[in-house]
């Protein structure tokens, strides 16, 4: 069974290589106009190469041109700064609501009389005042 496998991969190769001729003739005349001697291979690489041609083209034109902004999503330039600029003030917002939230939350406990938190017992260090005369 292996050896029929390697047969007929041997003959897809052999197909891929074959020469075939293709004319082109005028139909009133029978003139032959052009001709082209091609092989498989040869037709797969040059379809290959029209098809990648052809993505880079459409891609390169809606990447560095301003198709991109009618891209679902994308939104232009201003869009997007506004959209930067508003979400570094939300966040600061928020860090400022949360730290009053905290603050506020910790003066009802001392009012209350039930604050669990550590207390500052560090004894501040006055100088003395001399009072004496030189």
């Amino acid at each position: 069974m292996a050896k029929k496998g390697n047969k007929n991969s041997r003959r897809n190769l052999e197909k891929l290589s074959h020469k075939y001729r293709l004319v082109i003739m005028n139909d009133d005349t029978y003139e032959e106009v052009t001709s082209f001697k091609l092989s498989r291979m040869s037709v797969y690489i040059a379809f290959s190469t029209l098809f990648v041609l052809l993505v880079a083209i459409t891609v390169a034109t809606v990447v560095f041109t301003p198709l991109r902004y009618y891209i679902p999503g994308y939104g232009d330039l201003k869009q997007r700064k506004e959209f930067i600029r508003l979400k570094m003030r939300t966040d600061s917002l928020e860090t400022a609501i949360n730290a009053r939230d905290q603050y506020l939350k910790n003066i009802k406990q001392v009012i209350n009389g039930e604050f669990t938190g550590k207390l500052d017992t560090t004894m501040l260090k006055v100088p003395t005042v001399d009072n004496s005369t030189y």
